[in-house]
């Protein structure tokens, strides 16, 4: 429980960096351009393990943290806390995006640009990418920790860039949470919270088949 308020603010940190990008980016004109979204997004996730890893574990990501439970690599009498934390942070952060921009009417909404499932698949596989790293370092040694966030963070800044366009690349569902609810946009969330979180929750269904088979 001591990783609650290390949680909300890494996912505040988060949804403030890179939902802050997009906004910018749209409020003059697209000067910072996808590069630089990209980069906020990524910088930002390093950023939020640098600062709070320690503490939290640094999820930042619901779908993180269920499928993390899920393979036994989380306690999962912890799951409820940190999902209302990272909710709460990711909520928090749009807030205060609409007060500094109130004129902007998405807040950096994830959408689809394309069909309804083109998104859907794209999300899913991008956390089913971003998990896999997650079960990556989480199964180094302790002296290799310091990869977590130059992976994890190069990850999320690679997939926003190439797929951010067309899906948003969200990869998180209190990413795509907090924006939708304080912007109002609200059609397409559940698109962004189930296509997560299964994405998510697949890496975690093949790592444990995989246990099974080599103890078989």
């Amino acid at each position: 429980m001591k990783g609650v308020i290390p949680e909300f603010l890494a996912t505040y940190l988060l949804v403030f960096l890179g939902t802050g990008a997009v906004i910018w980016n749209d409020q003059t004109d697209g000067s910072i351009g996808q590069l630089g979204i990209a980069v906020a997004f990524g910088g930002a996730v390093a950023l939020g393990i640098l600062l709070f890893g320690r503490f939290s574990g640094a999820h930042m990501n619901p779908a993180v943290t269920i499928a993390l439970a899920l393979g036994s690599k989380f306690s999962r009498k912890d799951v409820p806390a940190y999902l209302v934390s990272q909710c709460l942070g990711a909520i928090a952060a749009s807030f205060t995006l609409h007060r500094l921009f109130p004129q902007n009417e998405f807040l950096g909404t994830t959408l689809p640009s394309g069909t309804v499932a083109e998104s859907f698949w794209l999300e899913f596989g991008l956390t089913f990418l971003l998990m896999a790293g997650v079960f990556f370092v989480s199964r180094g040694k302790s002296s290799e920790r310091w990869l977590a966030p130059l992976l994890l963070g190069t990850i999320v800044g690679l997939e926003a860039y190439f797929a951010g366009p067309i899906c948003g690349a969200s990869m998180n569902p209190a990413r795509s949470l907090g924006p939708a609810l304080v912007s109002g946009h609200l059609q397409y969330l559940w698109l962004y919270l189930v296509a997560t979180t299964l994405g998510a929750l697949m890496v975690t269904l093949f790592m444990m088949l995989g246990r099974k088979k080599s103890t078989a």
